[in-house]
């Protein structure tokens, strides 16, 4: 996980986008967003450039490729499992089903995303402070 890295939104709902925008803007969080429609261009992006993302946050519900079948090609992925990105689900419903897929793939969060603003905003605070305490094996201080 790369602190300092980009984080990567999943999410095909424009509303969506814009409002986790507005929302990052306002916190001044230092991580740019890089927004995706779908799994399969997210995916693309990953595997080809040479960028290491903070966080992934990704709806589970997508055109082309969903979520678990993006978590499932992460993980299968040598290159991108060996970077440590952390991903989070998050998306407008829990489904028992979808939770527990989603921990069968190693997720490392499943979020209902709230429909207030400001309820959202608080959500994103804590997943995003959280990350940035959190140690990753690439990037530990005065590893040996």
């Amino acid at each position: 996980m790369n602190k300092a890295g980009p984080i990567i939104i999943i999410e095909d709902d424009i509303d969506d986008q814009e409002m986790l925008t507005e929302i990052f803007k306002e916190l001044n969080y230092d991580h740019e967003l890089v927004f995706f429609g779908d799994g399969v261009t997210a995916l693309e992006y990953l595997t080809e450039t040479d960028v290491e993302p903070f966080l992934v946050l990704s709806d589970i519900n997508m055109p082309k490729l969903n979520g678990m079948e993006l978590r499932e090609k992460i993980i299968n992925n040598e290159d991108l499992r060996l970077k440590s990105i952390p991903y989070l689900f998050f998306s407008t419903s829990a489904e028992q089903k979808n939770v527990i897929d989603a921990y069968s793939r190693s997720i490392q969060g499943f979020f209902i995303k709230p429909n207030d603003y400001d309820r959202l905003k608080r959500v994103m605070v804590k997943i995003v402070e959280y990350w940035e305490e959190c140690e990753s094996p690439n990037y530990i201080k005065n590893a040996q």
